[in-house]
């Protein structure tokens, strides 16, 4: 990558980081493109100069958050799968990376989740997709289980990956809301035992 995209993607992150910090402090209507320049540290051209509006700039954020957050995913899966992990080990992992990911970006974690509930967006097809994304990696991993016999074949595979996928982010927004003296290894271990007694647990007794 040469210095000049180096730079320009250097720009794109502080904006994305100055206006996902704006956004979820005052809401998107409220927040002003001279706003994100000034948090930013820079002028408000070079807001227009990488993104056509501040709609296009939340569009691009959502997208390119959620992406950082498939990425996280796939790599824990990726890790277990190289030590010869199984299915179950995989899911933890994913946990893991998905409460890490959240401690970093708390606030981009909480305007993901007000944003799936608001269908009338422009930027809707683009969330969609990108949580699509993220959700196909936990599918994944499920199939994966079923077809090696740690779960059961009578598993909704894209149910449950949606329902682990949103266990996660709304347990750890809880967490960070509400009961933030909890470490983050108290809320995997409390979380990992919730899936393992849903999943694996339930299929070894299924088989009993």
């Amino acid at each position: 990558m040469d210095s000049s995209s180096t730079r320009r993607r250097n720009t794109r992150r502080k904006l994305f980081d100055a206006a996902v910090t704006l956004i979820a402090e005052q809401g998107f209507s409220s927040t002003t493109v001279d706003e994100i320049a000034e948090r930013a540290g820079v002028a408000k051209g070079t807001v227009y100069y990488n993104f056509a509006s501040k709609t296009e700039l939340f569009e691009e954020l959502l997208r390119d958050g959620v992406e950082l957050l498939t990425d996280a995913l796939r790599a824990a899966a990726g890790e277990t799968a190289e030590r010869g992990g199984n299915g179950a080990e995989a899911l933890d992992g994913m946990i893991r990376a998905g409460l890490d990911f959240i401690t970093r970006y708390p606030s981009l974690a909480q305007l993901y989740v007000a944003e799936l509930w608001r269908t009338n967006r422009a930027w809707r097809p683009t969330l969609t997709r990108a949580r699509q994304q993220a959700v196909a990696v936990i599918e994944e991993v499920l199939r994966d289980a079923v077809a090696a016999g740690e779960l059961g074949d009578d598993v909704d595979v894209p149910l449950t990956a949606s329902a682990l996928f949103g266990m996660v982010l709304v347990a750890a927004l809880d967490w960070r809301s509400f009961q933030p003296d909890r470490s983050v290894e108290e809320v995997h271990a409390a979380l990992s035992r919730l899936v393992r007694g849903r999943t694996v647990g339930g299929a070894e007794a299924a088989a009993r």
